[in-house]
């Protein structure tokens, strides 16, 4: 494997010392820094569609080392903390910014692509949005069988329009920086996918509109313009994740150790486990304790600089 490697940090608002202290911390790791910088990014930058999205700062640390698990030890010893309050401190191994080699980005959709949980949006509708958002914070947790939460979470749904999915779908907002992640690696020639334990009927025109290689969720039952409160076919729950983005690095020739894969909760836990680098976006402590890396500030934009673009 390649010496080489990358530590890349985020941060809104790093302090005079930062730097020193991340290149502190490499130097611990027994790392030789080759070449470091910083690169502001402004919130129309990332994102021209939100005026609520922050600016962030991007250091990336060019070093060598053969121990990439030590570096990682080292800038992250516990998963749950940050070592420097307020950065998030990484390590690639550097073929993440070798641009021949073509990547394949697979997106979490709920919390992560997009900044709601749909099933909350639809409960709404039904006047149980805080019961049904009390279950999936609980199944995001890993305290309960997600395929068990999902069901009893569609349950309530029994009865309403279908045409509530369309409200749903006009309220439905990117999260920070996802347009302007996306618009990048599909630029670059990256395929990026979107899969989710939500609903392919909210999923299908996000995808089209931002034009993904890949996408899959659950179906919602509807009979006669309602719905019955069911799923129909397979759940998509976290063992299904993980199949489909191995499934679709396949059907795309882009070799298993080039799969990002990009989660916040337990139900990302086995994607993380078949990719190539997995990302920990502000995500419950199940999660954060699997991912080899973390983004904590709230833009999925910063998530490009992992890769070098």
């Amino acid at each position: 494997m390649s010496p080489h490697r990358a530590v890349v940090a985020f941060a809104v608002s790093p302090d005079e010392e930062a730097t020193r202290a991340v290149l502190d911390l490499v130097e611990r790791a027994g790392a030789v820094v080759e070449s470091h910088n910083w690169v502001r990014v402004t919130g129309t930058a990332s994102d021209d569609q939100a005026a609520d999205v922050e600016g962030y700062n991007a250091l990336t640390v060019h070093v060598e080392t053969e121990d990439l698990p030590r570096l990682r030890r080292q800038l992250r010893p516990d998963p749950l903390q940050q070592v420097i309050p307020g950065m998030d401190l990484n390590a690639v191994d550097a073929r993440w910014m070798d641009h021949q080699r073509r990547k394949l980005v697979v997106l979490d959709v709920d919390s992560t692509l997009i900044r709601h949980e749909v099933i909350e949006l639809l409960a709404a509708h039904a006047g149980r949005e805080a019961e049904v958002a009390a279950v999936t914070d609980r199944a995001m947790r890993g305290e309960i069988d997600f395929e068990e939460s999902l069901r009893e979470r569609v349950a309530v749904l029994e009865g309403l329009p279908a045409t509530v999915v369309d409200d749903v779908v006009d309220a439905v907002r990117l999260s920070p920086g996802a347009q302007t992640l996306v618009r990048t690696l599909l630029r670059e020639g990256h395929a990026v996918a979107a899969v989710s334990g939500g609903f392919q009927q909210v999923l299908e025109p996000l995808a089209a509109s931002l034009d993904l290689t890949r996408a899959a969720a659950n179906t919602l039952e509807i009979v006669d313009g309602r719905l019955t409160g069911r799923v129909t076919g397979r759940v998509v729950d976290r063992a299904a994740k993980a199949e489909l983005a191995t499934g679709w690095a396949a059907e795309l020739g882009v070799a298993p150790q080039d799969v990002m894969v990009v989660g916040d909760g337990a139900n990302d836990i086995d994607l993380a486990r078949v990719a190539g680098l997995s990302v920990a976006y502000r995500a419950k402590p199940a999660l954060r304790e699997v991912a080899d890396t973390q983004l904590s500030i709230p833009n999925l934009d910063a998530l490009r600089f992992l890769m070098g673009l």
